[in-house]
């Protein structure tokens, strides 16, 4: 990767607000944000809307057309073909298909080059599981976020409730649960923190203070 683009690898569990921080950091800083996550929940929706393929994640791949674009706000929009299905990646159905799919080397290959190259061609802020270890493990700032299981369940269900998706508390913590065991424990680049990562735990942060730890973080490595 040219040393002449600064990347910053954030990496965490589920629901430590990776995707919001990700945002606000890469729009203080004028940099292009890339929600991986987001490109697993779309071959995950691709998946329901053709469950005939689903079996077959050749089948699958071939089939997908997927696009990442920056919307007008700045923020990436995902596509399958010509619709944009950003709004539709976040429900509990969504989420457990993706953390599965995840695992498979054959998704993570696939996906791999269009990662690579975003942070080949910007500046980039990229979240995801594991950002810092496998996909840009010379990023030039690895930050590993997290905060404890309680607060990230109430984070989640609070962001589905806003969207006006009545979730019941407790199924969200036990998804949550799950979803930390099964990125944990798989074989293929499970999540853990990078040696040289950062830790920063936004338990007892608001999230502005949040975006401020981080910016302090980037600044001191990065001078910028």
């Amino acid at each position: 990767m040219s040393e002449k683009f600064i990347s910053i690898a954030i990496d965490g569990p589920v629901a430590a607000g990776k995707t919001t921080q990700a945002k606000l950091l890469a729009k203080e800083l004028g940099f292009l944000y890339v929600d991986t996550g987001a490109m697993y929940r779309t071959i995950a929706v691709f998946m329901t809307w053709f469950p005939t393929l689903a079996p077959s994640m050749e089948k699958v791949l071939a089939g997908i057309n997927m696009k990442l674009k920056r919307g007008q706000d700045g923020e990436q929009r995902m596509f399958l073909g010509t619709e944009d299905v950003t709004d539709q990646l976040r429900t509990p159905k969504i989420s457990k298909l993706a953390s599965n799919i995840s695992a498979l080397p054959c998704v993570r290959d696939f996906l791999l080059g269009m990662q690579r190259k975003a942070a080949e061609e910007n500046d980039v802020v990229m979240e995801g599981r594991d950002i810092g270890t496998v996909i840009l493990p010379d990023a030039t700032v690895k930050i590993f976020l997290t905060a404890d299981a309680d607060m990230r369940a109430f984070r989640r269900w609070r962001e589905l409730k806003q969207k006006g998706q009545t979730e019941n508390f407790y199924n969200v913590m036990e998804d949550l649960k799950a979803r930390d065991y099964n990125d944990s424990h798989r074989e293929v680049a499970p999540l853990k923190q990078a040696e040289d990562a950062i830790l920063l735990d936004c338990t007892e942060l608001s999230s502005r203070e949040t975006t401020q730890a981080l910016l302090e973080i980037v600044r001191k490595i990065t001078d910028i």
